[in-house]
């Protein structure tokens, strides 16, 4: 498996790893995880982490595309290559942009590949204000084409991501399987305690209304229209707390400059460890997703339906795609009508509790843990199927099964 991403960083991506993992590991699978040289390492049977060489004065690297990033990529390539040549694998499984790795790493052992689609690349460029180059776009659009066209199977994190490689003409290969474990880092449900010491050591009264934003401070996030729709509640309804958990040292201290500019007392946890993230929830009153760009629908909504508390996020396709008027409050990406939901969830807690608890209903059915290791499961069965001469062609590989008898995704040492 191969993950350009710090492995594990409580951040997006490596989350949807770290539970594409756990759930492959189930299902009797064995891995051998190639990675960035940054990230704590986790403990999980059948997991092998081998971490690639780190360049020169390269400490940390930034979500979204840079030349940092590339650098580490190069050495991920490098890493992976050198471990396919020690043993004996049945499976390339790559995220992201490793996918263009990957599918040559594949050819070249000639075993299956599985793309796991976290997001569109070429969007990136615009989520992140990389580049406006058109150039560039047309090399990252021909590179997604290129992972999604040479893949046995891919996995899709949402309908939006689907329903392009659907476009693509290669939808048979694909299984949607939504980040339904979120956040959730194998921790206890919180307590009246855990909750009652969060509002405590950050000076949160009992009877404070909270509204809580989890997630990075990226621009596309929405956390500079949380923080005008903040000064509009204010006025409204100035006992009202903002909390903010998540974000680097820079970008917490250019978004408390922000706040501060809007008179706004927001307060900023920055990032804190995944354990503790479900006692921040249990403390708040309502949850908050205010992503004002993408299509791939956030990890922490699917935690954030399972909490009993209500959500308001933005009326767009990251959102929508998952959300309904009937299981959250969805609004224009607007400061004013933002600020008016929160307020009018403030001033009404029976509906607070009615909106929370459908949101959960309709969570343990279709998001529940069980889907999540079934459709991992189909997504491996898949692998019976493979590409005949042409793209958007199958084979039945029946007749040439995989190696030996040792499960998919192990390595003979």
């Amino acid at each position: 498996m191969l993950a350009p991403q710090p492995f594990f960083e409580p951040r997006g991506t490596p989350f949807s790893e770290y539970h594409r993992i756990k759930a492959l590991v189930e299902l009797g699978h064995t891995i051998d995880l190639v990675t960035y040289p940054f990230g704590r390492d986790v403990s999980l049977p059948n997991l092998r982490i081998i971490r690639a060489a780190r360049p020169p004065l390269v400490r940390t690297v930034a979500i979204g595309p840079s030349f940092r990033k590339l650098l580490l990529d190069m050495c991920l390539a490098v890493a992976a290559w050198r471990t396919a040549r020690q043993a004996t694998y049945d499976v390339v499984h790559s995220h992201e942009e490793a996918g263009l790795l990957g599918v040559w790493l594949a050819s070249r052992l000639g075993v299956p590949h599985v793309y796991d689609m976290h997001s569109s690349l070429p969007q990136q460029l615009t989520n992140f204000g990389y580049s406006r180059s058109r150039v560039l776009q047309r090399h990252f659009e021909a590179a997604e084409r290129r992972m999604v066209e040479r893949s046995q199977v891919i996995i899709t994190v949402c309908q939006q991501l689907l329903d392009a490689v659907r476009v693509m003409g290669v939808g048979q290969r694909a299984v949607l399987i939504e980040n339904v474990m979120g956040g959730d880092f194998d921790q206890a449900a919180a307590t009246a305690s855990d909750a009652r010491s969060i509002r405590a050591r950050w000076q949160v009264g009992a009877d404070e209304p909270l509204v809580l934003y989890t997630g990075t401070l990226e621009t596309y996030q929405g956390v500079d229209l949380l923080l005008s729709a903040a000064a509009i509640l204010r006025r409204s309804h100035p006992r009202a707390r903002v909390m903010i958990v998540g974000g680097t040292a820079d970008q917490v201290s250019g978004a408390r400059a922000k706040a501060a500019r809007r008179s706004v007392d927001a307060i900023f946890t920055g990032q804190r460890p995944a354990q503790e993230i479900a006692d921040f929830v249990a403390a708040s009153d309502i949850l908050v997703s205010p992503r004002i760009a993408g299509t791939n629908t956030p990890l922490k909504i699917y935690s954030y339906l399972r909490s009993k508390r209500p959500i308001v996020a933005t009326d767009l396709p990251t959102h929508t795609q998952v959300l309904t008027p009937d299981i959250a409050v969805l609004v224009p990406p607007d400061a004013a009508p933002f600020a008016a939901a929160l307020g009018r969830l403030i001033d009404r807690p029976d509906e607070r509790a009615a909106i929370a608890e459908r949101a959960a209903a309709f969570a343990a059915t279709r998001y529940s843990r069980d889907v999540f290791i079934d459709r991992t499961r189909e997504a491996y069965e898949k692998l019976r199927l493979v590409p005949g001469g042409a793209p958007g062609l199958v084979a039945d590989r029946a007749s040439r099964p995989l190696p030996d008898s040792h499960p998919v995704g192990s390595s003979r040492r």
